[in-house]
């Protein structure tokens, strides 16, 4: 598993990047940023759909794979709703009980040490499925979709916080 700060990109990574270059034009430079989790948890629970957040830290390689290759074009199509929290910024944000506090300060209160780190949080805020850490470079796409399937079946059993 590969983990933040490190800036090479994987070759598999790479090859993907180079076949696929139309995704990537597609996908934004960042996920739209987390504000709110209480009103973000609660309009993605009210579709079904867990709040998928890409925890980050700037000048991450990886963290750019995940966004581009991965949750970017999937966001951008409309398959999931994903926001970006930057882990080592101190922009004012207001958790999944509406209190206000820092990205940096949510990230520490949820013990987030690694970057990339992918949550998918149900209606309240809280897991749906474990969270993907680092990135997997070979298999990461069928990682996220295990995870995915995972978050929204607990939410369909009635875990979904709606």
């Amino acid at each position: 598993m590969f983990v933040a700060p490190l800036v090479a990109l994987p070759v598999a990574g790479l090859s993907l990047a180079l076949a696929a270059p139309s995704v990537q034009a597609a996908s934004p430079a960042h996920l739209p940023a987390v504000a709110d989790l209480a009103a973000e948890t609660r309009s993605a629970s009210l579709r079904g759909e867990p709040l998928v957040v890409l925890v980050t830290l700037p000048n991450c390689g990886y963290c750019e794979a995940v966004r581009r290759n991965y949750l970017g074009p999937q966001a951008t199509a409309g398959q999931l709703t994903a926001r970006e929290l930057d882990m080592s910024a101190a922009t004012p944000i207001r958790d999944a009980d509406g209190r206000a506090t820092t990205a940096r300060a949510w990230a520490r209160e949820h013990g987030i040490r690694f970057a990339p780190t992918v949550l998918f949080l149900d209606g309240k805020g809280r897991p749906a499925a474990p969270p993907l850490r680092g990135m997997q470079p070979d298999f990461y796409g069928a990682y996220l979709e295990q995870s995915l399937d995972t978050a929204r079946a607990a939410m369909a059993a009635g875990a979904g916080g709606r």
